[in-house]
């Protein structure tokens, strides 16, 4: 499912318009990137926990050439799955 998408299957089931589905779907995207930005951790119970973690400076090595490379620390998002979300995904077998 792309973002197009979603809005559209919100807009269908909240029924709102689509700008304002639209406008709904982008508001909540930037909460979450905002909270992020500020090293936040984003919870939505069931559903699952956004957060930054941090990658160490490593050693790397240009696949082309073999060379090796220094790459930079950083930051990147990571969403953990809540457990409602994990027991729909993976429902139990009698």
């Amino acid at each position: 499912m792309k973002k197009g998408e979603l809005i559209a299957e919100f807009a269908k089931r909240t029924e709102m318009s689509g700008a304002a589905a639209n406008t709904a779907v982008n508001t909540i995207i930037e909460i979450i990137t905002e909270r992020l930005k500020k090293g936040d951790t984003v919870g939505i119970t069931g559903f699952g926990t956004f957060s930054v973690t941090k990658r160490a400076a490593r050693k790397g090595r240009n696949p082309a050439t073999g060379e090796v490379i220094k790459i930079a620390a950083s930051k990147t998002p990571r969403f953990a799955a809540g457990a409602t979300l994990k027991a729909s995904v993976n429902p139990k077998k009698k």
